[in-house]
């Protein structure tokens, strides 16, 4: 734990959301040199959106290093998701890439139509994707703005979940990202926070909808994470002092994130549904 950067953090390249990961000082770590699989996802097949950098990315690796074939859906970033191919592949597993718009809910459908011709089905679907803006006024937040981040946090959700469930079987599992904010929200965040309590919510009803079926519903809540949506998104100084916030005085590197999503989405999780994960450096959701 000691070896994860802390800040105060270098000054950051400003790029246009959703920034990527060359522009970043530190690099964020996804576990290319410290993730070991054991088999725990063997043989699954798996959706992962904003799969490119992030959280996503680092959850592709471990997905494939634990025995997964991963689809990877990201908007435009196709230099990090072919970076992300990479090293799904090289742990030898399939990995696909599918660009677009998840706003769009006839792209959300095609995806799942993309895994089950590539892999046969689907076994886990990981809802990851994200947008935000930060202000500091309700009169900054534009009416398309406020619709962006709703059609893209929890608008897509339901279209993907609606689309892959069709496909699982018994067993099956989907996890999707909600945030501390979900808990405690930032004032700045006001349209993100707002989804990630809708988001909590749709689990948990999903997990009592889908338990007849067999199917695991379950959400991750990562408190500050480094990952390029930082840079991109937030003032300079908050991101120089970025998750000093929490008692671990740092944020969480992607890599840290990516267990929490391997246990819920591994057969061992039988019996967890409708549960929040807290990955959030010692800050208590309760």
């Amino acid at each position: 734990m000691t070896d994860f950067p802390k800040p105060p953090f270098a000054r950051q390249k400003k790029i246009p959301m959703p920034g990527r990961d060359a522009e970043m000082d530190p690099r964020p770590d996804y576990g290319e040199t410290s993730y070991r699989g054991s088999g725990r996802l063997a043989g699954r097949r798996a959706i992962i959106t904003g799969g490119d950098s992030g959280i996503g990315k680092a959850v592709a690796l471990a997905f494939a290093r634990e025995g997964a074939d991963v689809l990877v859906s990201y908007y435009d970033e196709h230099e990090d998701a072919r970076e992300t191919a990479r090293l799904v592949e090289e742990a030898g597993r399939k990995a696909v890439l599918v660009p677009g718009d998840i706003k769009d809910p006839a792209h959300c459908r095609a995806i799942v139509e993309k895994a089950v011709a590539a892999f046969g089905g689907i076994d886990v679907l990981v809802n990851n994707a994200a947008h935000q803006a930060t202000i500091q006024s309700i009169d900054e937040m534009s009416d398309e703005e406020w619709d962006v981040t709703f059609r893209t946090n929890i608008h897509a959700m339901f279209y993907l979940a609606k689309a892959a469930v069709a496909h699982m079987k018994p067993g099956s599992a989907i996890v999707n990202t909600t945030s501390i904010n979900a808990d405690t929200p930032s004032p700045q965040l006001l349209a993100y926070a707002t989804t990630k309590g809708a988001i909590q919510n749709f689990t948990g009803a999903l997990a009592q909808l889908l338990a007849e079926k067999e199917i695991r519903v379950n959400c991750v809540a990562p408190g500050p994470v480094w990952t390029p949506l930082i840079p991109s998104t937030m003032p300079e100084e908050k991101v120089k002092n970025f998750g000093m916030q929490v008692p671990m005085k740092r944020p969480a590197q992607p890599c840290e994130l990516a267990p929490a999503y391997v246990m819920l989405a591994a057969p061992e999780s039988s019996y967890v549904s409708g549960a929040t994960i807290a990955v959030t450096g010692g800050k208590p959701m309760i």
